[in-house]
């Protein structure tokens, strides 16, 4: 996928037809010289500019809005070409003139409806300038899309996580069993990263929601412009302030793709996760997001998973193409920066249906809470617990470290927790007096216990479940806020493309 930018032939000021025949695409603007070839074929975008095709309108109606406001051009032809451009909205992309590109296109249409005089939308302008915008202003509404899945998937978990704070489960390190913890517990750990994609996610909607337009090729113009009116009319923030850094940098493409990469990342793992639970039989996934196999009849397989799981390998590439392509270009504009922009459309497309499917398939899934109890214990999870608290009640941990590890070698295959005598024997043998000394046996006992052992781990961010339901608590604060600074940006956008169509109606 490809969008064609400006090469070294296309004008970056009035773009007038071809005092030719109007209505030919590419001919009209850009001369019998550069109209056909081998090359053409090879350089043409117009087919994958069909993502930019609205965009590209909205950007051609700021940009005559604001030359007829600075009275560069007439109101006539401005109404002439705004109307034209309704026009050829209307007839959609498929009906384009063929050309290099959707821009090149768009202009021949303008010229076809209203003569010579529609190359006047082109004034002050070059390709270069425009297609940063259009990138950018297609981005920008991909990116919403993306930091609206990224918070309904938050609630969902943060939900999903309410349901199960007391449904204790088998922790892993190394995927072995090393300490119990709480479904909650671990859902959690995954709607922490969740909250920091949509950090970087709104960072990267910052970053992208700068005004290219009005830096023409990469000089500027000598036209009297007002680059802040068709920033405010096009819903952006501001401008890109240096006139080359406008036009070719590609940096909000990296900064997006890049926190796509980071989330999907995250989503393997835990689809990762899932896969393996399934696999144990700690939860059933729903038919909705498995399939069986093609042979074997008993089996049902996490497919939609594993390929949640695929989605971090496609997004990575995507960012690794992005950087390989914008490595080492020299100032200003370049025809590879044409080649920048599908990687990052790649990760827009791919990583928040991926989202999608692996937070339906979380929060549909059936827990077997049966399954998870008996397992929590499994492996002498809860050795961690007994030796805290021998530290508690005055133990060297490192010693109570020796004496637990000393019962946990010893134990029999299969065996999930060592009889309190044996941790009596080690205690008389490194510590030269009885366990009780330290602890009693019915602390200890209940210490042996998976439900026990979440209970006492209460600190801040821990699984206990009083632990647990503060951060639930913080995480749906940070939810909202989040909620709002998306709410925020998109009413902001929405109303000032409202001004821009109702300052287009003043023409038409």
């Amino acid at each position: 996928m490809t969008n064609g930018e400006d090469t070294p032939d296309a004008g970056d000021t009035t773009g007038d037809a071809d005092s030719g025949d109007a209505a030919s695409a590419g001919t009209a603007i850009r001369r019998d010289r550069f109209s056909g070839g081998p090359a053409r074929g090879f350089m043409s975008s117009l087919a994958a500019d069909e993502r930019i095709f609205a965009a590209d309108l909205q950007v051609d109606r700021a940009h005559v809005v604001m030359l007829a406001e600075q009275g560069i051009v007439d109101d006539e032809d401005a109404g002439s070409i705004l109307a034209a451009l309704d026009d050829v909205e209307a007839a959609g992309h498929g009906e384009l003139p063929d050309a290099e590109d959707v821009h090149e296109a768009i202009e021949t249409a303008v010229i076809q409806r209203v003569g010579p005089e529609g190359g006047r939308m082109h004034t002050a302008r070059s390709r270069n300038d425009e297609v940063a915008t259009c990138i950018r202003y297609r981005l920008r509404a991909d990116l919403f899309e993306a930091l609206e899945t990224v918070v309904g998937a938050r609630e969902q978990l943060l939900d999903a996580a309410a349901e199960h704070t007391e449904t204790v489960m088998p922790g892993f390190t190394h995927l072995q069993y090393a300490q119990p913890v709480t479904v909650a517990h671990w859902i959690l750990s995954y709607e922490g990263p969740l909250a920091r994609d949509t950090e970087r996610l709104l960072s990267a909607f910052d970053t992208t929601n700068q005004s290219p337009l009005g830096a023409a090729a990469f000089a500027g113009t000598p036209f009297d412009v007002d680059r802040e009116r068709t920033a405010d009319l096009l819903g952006f923030d501001g401008t890109v302030a240096n006139s080359m850094d406008a036009t070719s940098s590609r940096d909000f493409l990296v900064e997006t793709t890049s926190a796509l990469t980071t989330l999907a990342t995250t989503l393997s793992g835990l689809a990762e996760d899932l896969v393996v639970y399934s696999g144990r039989d700690y939860l059933e996934i729903s038919d909705d997001y498995a399939s069986t196999s093609s042979i074997m009849p008993q089996k049902k397989n996490p497919d939609t998973l594993e390929i949640v799981r695929a989605t971090a390998g496609e997004a990575q590439g995507a960012l690794q193409r992005l950087l390989t392509t914008l490595k080492g270009l020299p100032r200003s504009y370049n025809i590879d920066l044409q080649e920048a922009t599908p990687p990052a459309w790649t990760a827009v497309d791919t990583v928040p249906p991926a989202l999608e499917v692996v937070t339906g398939a979380l929060t549909t899934a059936e827990w077997h809470e049966d399954v998870l109890a008996a397992e929590a214990a499994a492996g002498f999870s809860t050795a961690t617990g007994v030796a805290d608290r021998l530290a508690m009640a005055g133990v060297p941990f490192r010693t109570a470290h020796e004496v637990v590890a000393t019962v946990a070698e010893d134990l029999e295959p299969g065996q999930d927790a060592p009889d309190i005598d044996a941790l009596e024997a080690a205690a008389e043998e490194i510590l030269g007096e009885p366990l009780t000394a330290y602890v009693d046996r019915e602390t200890l006992t209940a210490t042996l216990s998976p439900v026990e052992s979440v209970a006492m781990r209460d600190s801040a961010g821990g699984p206990a479940p009083d632990a647990v339901a503060v951060q639930i608590e913080g995480a749906r604060e940070r939810l909202s806020a989040g909620e709002a600074a998306v709410a925020d940006r998109r009413e902001a956008v929405t109303g000032a493309l409202d001004d821009l169509e109702t300052e287009v109606t003043e023409y038409v």
